[in-house]
């Protein structure tokens, strides 16, 4: 713990692992159905022609949803759930590299960047072929047009369609008889580039907004509260430095491109420069209940997973 910072920092070292894990679970899945609608209207943003289909955030969640009720906003979302395991080998990541850098430096920022580097490697090492499983079921809906893949759907008797039964497994089949393993793994090195900056970039300024902010704060004011602030100010700097990569690794994913410099190309010659803010919006809009639901729900969890023996030395 570093005593000199306005802001205390629970270190790995200080959790009891057992309620860590445990509640951490429970955090990671309540996160993921929280923004779950907000990340499948950025990818169709991402992914449409233009303004083909919707003509913004709010425009694609009403027409999504008058359309394709409740349910179109969680398509795909069975499939995401598996996320879980990436979640959690993320936090892990994260406190145990900030352990180890903290070896070699004591600098807050250092073992942020680090750490949260390092962190999104692993975990998107195994959401990669998550999330292009979940993102072609995205586009199923009104979107359907805009992949290659179509799952089965079935007609009623008053003329509307509905997706079959099993949709992730037949989808799962198609991009396998399509591409192969290597299909599992379209946009990999997309979203390396696109989350590895977002994570290494999301830690520090989140450190640095809450530092900045208990300085402004009134010295009674809770610590959560601050860092529950914190965590947007850091999202939205992150979303808006990373958001060119985030459109890349979208249409590689779900139009089935090879190269992230040809697709780079094509979207500035297409678009122009403003191609690459697409769905920044959501983005941002979706990061900042994420951030606000993270950092309260993380930092709640390093609290109440402290060891028994240091909970009452620690002010919030």
């Amino acid at each position: 713990m570093q005593q000199n910072r306005n802001i205390q920092i629970i270190e790995w070292e200080d959790l009891d692992k057992r309620k860590f894990y445990s509640f951490g679970v429970f955090m990671t899945m309540t996160i993921r159905a929280t923004v779950y609608p907000a990340t499948l209207i950025r990818t169709r943003l991402q992914v449409q022609k233009g303004k083909s289909l919707y003509n913004g955030t709010f425009d694609a969640f009403f027409k999504i949803l008058r359309a394709e009720g409740v349910r179109g906003l969680y398509r795909g979302f069975m499939v995401n759930t598996f996320t879980l395991i990436s979640g959690q080998a993320y936090i892990t990541t994260y406190e145990l590299v900030r352990k180890y850098v903290s070896n070699y430096s004591k600098d807050n920022t250092v073992k942020s960047l680090v750490a949260g580097g390092a962190a999104s490697l692993v975990a998107q090492t195994i959401t990669v072929p998550i999330d292009v499983i979940s993102q072609q079921l995205m586009m199923q809906g009104q979107g359907k047009h805009l992949t290659r893949f179509r799952v089965k759907v079935k007609t009623e008797a008053d003329g509307k369609t509905k997706m079959a039964f099993g949709q992730t497994r037949n989808m799962i089949a198609q991009i396998f008889a399509a591409d192969g393993f290597r299909g599992f793994y379209r946009g990999y090195v997309a979203s390396l580039l696109t989350y590895i900056p977002n994570s290494a970039v999301w830690w520090p300024f989140y450190h640095f907004y809450a530092e900045q902010l208990s300085k402004m704060a009134p010295s009674d004011c809770p610590h959560l509260l601050l860092q529950a602030m914190a965590g947007p100010l850091a999202a939205a700097t992150a979303s808006t430095v990373t958001n060119p990569m985030d459109v890349v690794r979208a249409r590689v994913q779900v139009e089935g491109r090879t190269s992230v410099i040809e697709t780079f190309r094509h979207l500035l010659a297409e678009e122009g420069f403003w191609g690459m803010t697409k769905g920044l919006s959501a983005r941002i809009i979706s990061s900042i209940p994420t951030a606000i639901v993270m950092v309260v729900g993380y930092e709640t969890l390093k609290r109440v997973s402290l060891r028994p023996e240091l909970v009452d030395s620690r002010h919030w």
